[in-house]
């Protein structure tokens, strides 16, 4: 991707910078994103850690560059892969032009209190987005209003929802004004930093979140290893890789039938994405250290 080139009085007109989305997990992060961005960049689902990497979604205006970013939900880290991914956060933090903090109605203010301290001392502007309130009510929107505020007396604060697309418009209005002047980033028909092969990825991942239960999911990862695009359709054959034997099994199920409803499901939601026809073929293999090997999480995107 190339950045354009403007004239400095082009550059007093133009705003562009870097909305860097961090939270908690399961506040709505991917969702808010997926609504501002106006495409499903990031997989969606009710479990937790379902954002592993550092996803970017741009919008372009003729005055303006939006580069969004979602990020891994906030948690303690157990294993390097979890390390890895709030490796993602803190870079998103380091340099973001404005920070964009999803909470929501349900989860505790003080949850993860050392990243909120971290906000206090941050000195781009911050805009706090208080998600979910469709299943609030109005006095504990405007309760947990005046908490925020206290907490973070220099945030911009909305109440909202991602999922009904309520008051996004404001926060987009919010986020333009704070950009500061510059040219863009990116060329102006780009709208995200990564390859089809990561959204293939990705796709199936989300189906695999939304299939299985228990530690399965946080268990596999998804590597596109053949992506050939035809003129009539793309050939793509991806390898999900598991912990353990037991694992591959449940996976694959009984006769193949779980395997074949992930990768039906996939190249659906892979045709509607792409635009074109698919055909998917799905492997499992087992790999017993591949969340914390660091040769492993390096071939997966995670480490550099």
């Amino acid at each position: 991707m190339t950045t354009l080139r403007m004239t400095n009085e082009t550059n007093k007109r133009h705003r562009a910078g870097f909305v860097n989305i961090i939270g908690n997990p399961n506040v709505g992060k991917s969702t808010l994103m997926n609504a501002l961005v106006g495409e499903k960049l990031s997989i969606v689902t009710a479990k937790a850690q379902t954002t592993r990497h550092r996803i970017m979604g741009i919008v372009n205006g003729d005055d303006y560059q939006i580069v969004y970013s979602d990020t891994p939900g906030i948690l303690k880290p157990n294993y390097r892969l979890q390390q890895s991914m709030m490796n993602f956060v803190e870079t998103a933090i380091g340099d973001a032009d404005i920070i964009l903090y999803v909470t929501d109605t349900i989860e505790k203010g003080d949850k993860n209190e050392e990243w909120i301290s971290k906000l206090k001392n941050i000195q781009c502007p911050i805009i706090l987005v208080i998600n979910k309130i469709d299943i609030s009510s109005q006095e504990q929107v405007l309760e947990l209003m005046g908490w925020w505020k206290e907490q973070l007396p220099n945030a911009i604060i909305f109440p909202a929802s991602a999922q009904e697309k309520f008051n996004l418009d404001n926060i987009f209005d919010t986020i333009v004004a704070n950009l500061p002047y510059a040219p863009a980033w990116y060329d102006k028909d780009v709208f995200t930093d990564k390859n089809l092969r990561f959204f293939a990825s990705e796709i199936v991942r989300e189906k695999i979140f939304l299939n299985y239960k228990e530690e399965i999911p946080y268990s596999c990862e998804v590597v596109v290893e053949e992506f050939k695009e035809g003129a009539e359709r793309y050939d793509i054959s991806a390898v999900i890789y598991v912990m353990r034997d037991t694992q591959k099994g449940i996976i694959i199920g009984k006769g193949g039938q779980s395997l074949k409803k992930v990768g039906t499901q996939a190249r659906i939601d892979m045709e509607d994405f792409f635009q074109k026809k698919v055909f998917l073929r799905l492997f499992v293999k087992v790999d017993p250290d591949w969340r914390e090997s660091k040769k492993e999480l390096r071939k997966f995107g995670y480490e550099y």
